[in-house]
């Protein structure tokens, strides 16, 4: 059992360790930019119209210089890039603008229960349920790995999925080793 800890504890530092994806330029451009997203946007030999740090308000908006508040959340970088390079048109001839998500703010997943730390942690690559309990540390010495319940909403309905630790590992049912997405809620009994 402490081997089994110490293999999760140093997968958790390894995993802590990796550089952040960026997921701006995945190439199917497919991220969603979120609520608390920290973005940069670059308009190329415009210094006045670039920004390193631009946070994405509870509102979904950024403000951005002449163009006041721009709806940024729901829409991928490249679809903010075109609405801002149309909106900048009236003061640049050519407006070439580049938008990066330096931090991914608005991807978050939660574990509670018997771990050995709860929380909120930040979704910054693609991460099974295996690798979330190393992140949260492990288990502690009550836990229920038999019991694990993953809360996931999708298009406003809760889906539950029930996991079970032992049986992922013996690799009888490794399918349960989901992926985790935003604002999934795993429960250790």
């Amino acid at each position: 059992m402490r081997t089994l800890l110490k293999i999760i504890f140093i997968i958790a530092i390894y995993i802590t360790l990796l550089p952040l994806t960026s997921f701006a330029q995945s190439p199917n451009d497919s991220y969603i930019i979120g609520n608390g997203d920290i973005l940069e946007i670059v308009t190329w030999k415009e210094p006045d119209f670039s920004r390193e740090e631009i946070i994405v308000r509870l509102d979904g908006k950024i403000s951005f210089p002449l163009l006041d508040d721009v709806v940024a959340s729901g829409k991928t970088p490249t679809q903010l890039k075109l609405d801002i390079q149309k909106g900048l048109k009236a003061y640049v001839s050519e407006p070439h603008v580049t938008v990066t998500v330096r931090s991914a703010a608005s991807k978050r997943f939660y574990i509670l229960g018997e771990v050995a730390n709860t929380g909120e942690y930040p979704l910054t690559k693609k991460l099974t349920v295996l690798q979330a309990f190393a992140l949260a540390g492990g288990f502690t010495e009550w836990a229920s790995k038999k019991e694990i319940i993953l809360f996931r909403r999708h298009q406003g309905q809760e889906t539950v999925i029930r996991i079970d630790y032992k049986d992922i590992l013996k690799g009888k049912n490794s399918d349960q080793n989901v992926e985790i997405q935003a604002d999934d809620t795993i429960v250790v009994p």
